[in-house]
This record gives C-alpha cells, structure tokens and sequence, in this order.
C-alpha cells in the first residue's frame, strides 16, 4: 500500500540478551502489501556474542530499516521503551546536539549505532508503537523467539 506517496511498511523488532552484557540477538519482521493486496513477509535476525540488550533493540531497528530498498512509510512496533523514548521525547536529538552527553552530564550509550539510526529516520518516515513484551502480542513474541534463537548461537 500507498501512504503520502510512500510505500507502507509494517516492521516488528524486538532484542534478546543473556546477561546485561552477554551474548544477544535480535529478530525483525518487515510486512508490506504490494499493489495487487499480495502480503510479503520477511523475517531478519542476528545476534552478537558480546553485547546490551539495548544494542540489540537497536540493531533490529536499524537492521530492518536498512534492509528497505528506498524511503517508506514505516510502522514500527517495538517492545523497547529505550528505542522509542530516546526517539519520540526527543532525547537522542539532544544527545548528539551536545556531543553525546546526556543530561546528568554522563556519555551517551551506543553513539555508534545511534549514528546509524538517525540517517534512517531521515530517509523513512517511522511512527513508533510501543506494545508491552511477553504480553502475547503475535508478531512480537515472533520476534522474540527469532532474538532469542540468534542468542543461543553464542552460549
């Protein structure tokens, strides 16, 4: 589907880790209708043998965005309140505007992938949609298990 000249996108992200840092993983879901209202699915995953959970929340944000061929209204629904609160309130704005130093003057965290991020919210116009983890949302716990799967690749 069409949406202000954009095509629409429907991505799903979700991180898992063991250990807070640990070996992690990540698992995103991107859904589009084309033209005719054929529904194509494409499931991506990864995974680190030492990472945050909070880098592979990002890392299946940025991974799904990345894997789209040109700019796209994007839906995304994540259950991390890091990803869409640093976006939506605006911290991650304000972050880099002051060298990567968060307000209690301490260094803002994964600057790099950070960097990454914020291209891509220029290139793709995202509403974010937060939805509460392990409460049974289908294509979340999809993305849970693919995180989770990812992980056990380095324990």
């Amino acid at each position: 589907m069409i949406e202000n000249g954009l095509p629409q996108v429907q991505m799903f992200s979700d991180g898992a880790c063991s250990g807070n840092p640990g070996p992690g993983g990540w698992g995103t879901i991107l859904r589009f209708t084309d033209g005719s209202g054929t529904v194509h699915e494409k499931e991506l995953s990864g995974g680190e043998a030492h990472t945050t959970n909070n880098r592979m929340e990002l890392m299946g944000v940025i991974s799904g965005l990345e894997a789209l061929k040109g700019s796209c209204a994007v839906t995304l629904t994540t259950d991390s309140r890091y990803v869409v609160d640093s976006v939506t309130k605006g911290w991650v704005y304000g972050w880099k505007k002051k060298g990567w130093i968060k307000s209690d003057k301490k260094p803002a965290l994964n600057v790099d992938l950070w960097e990454r991020l914020l291209p891509l919210l220029q290139k793709h116009k995202v509403t974010f949609c937060w939805v509460k983890g392990h409460a049974g949302h289908p294509e979340n716990e999809r993305c849970d298990a693919l995180a989770v799967a990812e992980r056990t690749k380095f324990v």
